[in-house]
């Protein structure tokens, strides 16, 4: 079974500086239709303005990950990291039982465009955290790539939940994926347009899956997506 989540119909706002279209509720949009997904909470599509950006603002309980498609942003938290995450690097923070960041634009003329996700923990009040990775291009060409896991396997960060995230850039290619019984699935269009077990989707366009055990993912030409696997 699949639940369709097209890109026109997401929550949308614009802030002048963020303009920000969101997948499930959040802020001041909301909808009891679209709470959420299994675990996951949150799928924001944010472009950020040049010289803009998120001001310091405080989180508790909850695995956030943010996938930058463009432009670079600058993070800075109160464990003291301070990073700049660009495209192909993966960003976790484990908020738990309190952590204060920000997230600035230092562009004068590029803005950025990212996916941020929330993913509630398995349990709560765990040591905050931050870490980040760099995938190269090619580990993501025409295949499946883990980001984020339970257990950090393949070199991917590591969250406090069972799910597992995948990113992949397919290029007139296949892919497929097994979902055990039992288990959710959520697809994330990134860019492009691709079919999922024959569905067309485009950019913006999300898909939760339920019992289905194979999901085939093909793109005619170029389609960048994550992949949620999912309790």
């Amino acid at each position: 079974m699949m639940q369709l989540r097209k890109a026109a119909d997401r929550g949308h706002a614009n802030h002048g500086w963020l303009d920000s279209y969101h997948t499930f509720s959040f802020a001041d949009y909301h909808d009891l239709r679209h709470m959420g997904f299994s675990v996951l909470r949150v799928i924001n599509e944010d472009f950020v303005a040049p010289r803009q950006g998120f001001p310091t603002h405080p989180h508790r309980d909850m695995e956030i990950i943010t996938y930058i498609l463009e432009g670079a942003l600058e993070h800075k938290d109160s464990l003291g990291t301070g990073s700049i995450i660009r495209p192909g690097e993966i960003q976790r923070m484990s908020a738990g039982t309190g952590i204060r960041h920000s997230e600035f634009n230092s562009s004068s003329n590029e803005a950025v465009h990212l996916l941020q996700i929330w993913i509630l923990p398995n349990r709560q009040g765990v040591t905050p955290s931050y870490e980040q990775i760099r995938i190269e291009p090619a580990e993501l060409a025409n295949r499946l790539r883990l980001v984020a896991s339970p257990d950090g396997h393949d070199d991917s960060v590591t969250i406090h939940q069972d799910a597992r995230v995948y990113a992949a850039r397919l290029n007139g290619t296949e892919v497929t994926h097994s979902l055990a019984f039992g288990r959710h699935a959520w697809l994330q269009v990134a860019r492009g347009e691709l079919t999922l077990n024959g569905q067309a989707l485009t950019a913006g366009d999300g898909a939760g899956i339920e019992n289905e055990s194979r999901l085939t993912l093909a793109a005619n030409d170029t389609a960048e997506l994550l992949l949620f696997d999912l309790p």
